[in-house]
């Protein structure tokens, strides 16, 4: 509690008085106000994306690198500002030219993909594989990895640029 000292001096001079407050009670409120708030606020869950990941093998054997034939796959390379370009090409094949440019809209992504797997010879193997730039940003991938849930496919890869394709998608974005 505030009280009030009053000391007194002799020789003619006002008074000084002295102010003690007791803080005691300020804190005691300030605790009981943050645990009512705390209490009373309900906690949003984070939104997060399921991408299914495939289960560990109990019987884990040497993995043989599996090349999958160009028409059994679309690759998506994910660039700067909010570019989004594919290809259906092996490293000999790509051009300029066969690198296309789409955007993030839902039914273009999903027709592309359709597109693609429509003309797959084995359609059980057809895989979108995604190559983001590093200039790509995250909301961006979040969008393409929305398309693929869209499209109802659930093969798919993520992976870093070739260095073949890289040489290409520069020279498409000049």
């Amino acid at each position: 509690m505030a009280e009030v000292i009053t000391q007194e001096k002799s020789g003619g001079k006002q008074k000084k008085k002295n102010v003690k407050i007791d803080m005691t009670p300020m804190v005691d409120l300030n605790f009981l106000l943050l645990m009512f708030f705390m209490f009373t606020s309900s906690f949003s869950k984070p939104n997060v994306m399921d991408l299914g990941l495939p289960g560990k093998d109990p019987n884990p054997h040497p993995i043989n690198d599996i090349v999958i034939d160009q028409r059994n796959q679309i690759t998506f390379i994910i660039g700067e500002n909010n570019r989004i370009f594919y290809h259906q090409s092996n490293e000999k094949d790509l051009t300029d030219s066969g690198l296309k440019e789409t955007d993030y809209n839902g039914l273009n992504v999903s027709k592309i993909i359709s597109e693609a797997y429509q003309k797959a010879p084995k359609k059980e193997i057809f895989t979108i594989i995604v190559k983001p730039t590093d200039d790509a940003n995250y909301k961006n991938f979040v969008d393409m990895m929305d398309n693929i849930s869209i499209s109802k496919k659930e093969r798919y890869g993520i992976s870093d640029i070739k260095p073949w394709e890289k040489k290409v998608y520069e020279n498409v974005i000049k």
